[in-house]
């Protein structure tokens, strides 16, 4: 059905348990996968924890974020099993946007996501960006759950 998926994966456990999902369609479509890490060039202001806090240059978040995210694609591809995965860390501060970036760079034909499933205040509060991929896509979207 399909021959190339994005996956956009964070490390979450939401996003870890769809893989599992992207394998087995993969496997069944005999698809290619391309997993997207995106992640905000700009450094925050300030990094903390609950004992100090501390600035940080942009060269040391670029370098902490690319340290991550090949972290991230590390622990994705065991979830993934024997489905090989190409990698894409795309630097945007819209997720949304480096996702859909991500699918047009990778020239995929679906987006497979997984929805955090936020209800309530939550939902008005964080919106969803599976919603916002959704609604900006002009690719199919499969969402799991």
């Amino acid at each position: 059905m399909f021959k190339h998926l994005l996956v956009p994966v964070d490390g979450s456990d939401v996003s870890k348990k769809s893989l599992k999902k992207v394998a087995e369609l993969a496997k069944a479509d005999g698809a290619a996968v391309t997993l997207v890490y995106v992640s905000d060039p700009l450094p925050p202001m300030v990094y903390s924890d609950s004992t100090m806090a501390y600035g940080i240059s942009a060269k040391e978040h670029t370098k902490a974020c690319d340290a991550f995210a090949a972290d991230v694609f590390k622990k994705s591809q065991t979830q993934l099993g024997s489905v090989k995965a190409k990698t894409l860390h795309i630097k945007t501060s819209n997720l949304a946007e480096g996702i859909l970036d991500g699918a047009k760079k990778a020239k995929v034909d679906v987006i497979v996501m997984a929805s955090h499933k936020r209800t309530g205040i939550k939902s008005m509060l964080l919106g969803s960006e599976t919603h916002e991929v959704i609604v900006h896509s002009k690719l199919p979207v499969l969402v799991l759950g």
